[in-house]
């Protein structure tokens, strides 16, 4: 695919993924137009550091727009007339979905419903969008693999992004527009999410507060490093799925590293990083939890010839020296 000249929309570009994959796309020479709610779910104030640290250097702005509103979406696009979008934008967090779930129904439903519609309206070569691991809901099987049952969320979070992938697949069968959702699994590093378990429980080591950890620990996720996710959104965003026999040009990725670790095996590791001993507060498994995370990449590795490989000490290294430089 060419897409010299042509313009790029990344929704969600303040936010963690969406920053590093605006500022990558501009570093390669291409138009990118970012934009986001700038909401409260965490800081505001990290969100705007990001576009500080990441995006104005590059020249790349970043708009605030609420997607939920089918009329700024419109005039986004008759604005800019995108050629890609990469749409990242979504009301994040598991455990909030719980406390409020309007902010997933106008987020992740309204507000992708009109990212759809926009794309068709304005015939975007290829959309690409943030589903997430959690669809694979307390799947028993592992690896999780793209051909696997999702069909049985175990939160509010992961019914909006499997209704993400079964929206995207409609719209790309019935307009034949291509359409790509990424699986992301557990992602970290520098300028990350506060509400993320590395994060919360840097901060917390650091002032010797005690962690809580559930399920006795036990619980696996396959943490996955930033530049990994960038350089598979990268690849993906370039090389849409070509629709044969009449199907949909629509298909969804794992994008994770492929080496679960169980949450105190991290916290060690964590522990060695930051040079201090974690306090640690075991708590009951919560609700929308689910045991582990596990992803296939043979389809993403098959498709563009990369799958995440950062080693976990090697990644939380590089994310407790920004953070150290960050919160001084």
């Amino acid at each position: 695919m060419s897409s010299a000249g042509k313009s790029i929309l990344v929704t969600g570009a303040a936010g963690f993924i969406g920053a590093f994959v605006a500022a990558r796309l501009a570093d390669m020479g291409y138009q990118v137009i970012g934009c986001d709610n700038f909401n409260d779910y965490y800081t505001p104030q990290l969100k705007r550091d990001r576009v500080a640290a990441l995006l104005a250097p590059r020249g790349v702005p970043c708009l605030p727009l609420e997607l939920a509103d089918a009329a700024q979406v419109e005039q986004l696009f008759a604005q800019h007339r995108p050629a890609l979008v990469v749409h990242l934008a979504a009301q994040a967090g598991v455990r909030y979905s719980l406390q409020n779930p309007a902010a997933y129904i106008q987020s992740n439903l309204v507000g992708f419903a009109n990212m759809l519609e926009a794309c068709r309206q304005h015939q975007v070569e290829h959309l690409l969008y943030a589903s997430s691991s959690s669809v694979y809901g307390a799947n028993a099987k592992v690896p999780f693999s793209e051909s696997d049952r999702t069909d049985e969320p175990v939160s509010l979070y992961a019914a909006t992004k499997k209704s993400n992938e079964l929206m995207a697949y409609s719209y790309s069968h019935l307009y034949r527009f291509p359409a790509t959702g990424l699986r992301f699994f557990t992602v970290y590093g520098p300028w990350g999410r506060p509400d993320m378990a590395y994060f919360s429980f840097t901060q917390k080591m650091l002032k010797g507060e005690m962690i809580p950890v559930f399920a006795g620990g036990e619980l696996r996720r396959d943490f996955t490093y930033i530049d990994d996710i960038v350089e598979g959104v990268v690849r993906l965003l370039f090389k849409p799925t070509v629709a044969e026999n009449g199907a949909a040009p629509h298909a969804v990725f794992n994008i994770g590293n492929h080496q679960p670790v169980r949450v105190l095996e991290f916290i060690r590791t964590l522990e060695k990083v930051l040079g201090v001993e974690a306090r640690i507060d075991f708590q009951p498994m919560q609700p929308g939890d689910v045991p582990a995370t596990y992803a296939d990449t043979a389809a993403l590795r098959a498709h563009v010839g990369f799958a995440p490989a950062t080693p976990l000490e090697q990644g939380l290294e590089r994310f407790g020296a920004w953070y150290r430089t960050w919160a001084n």
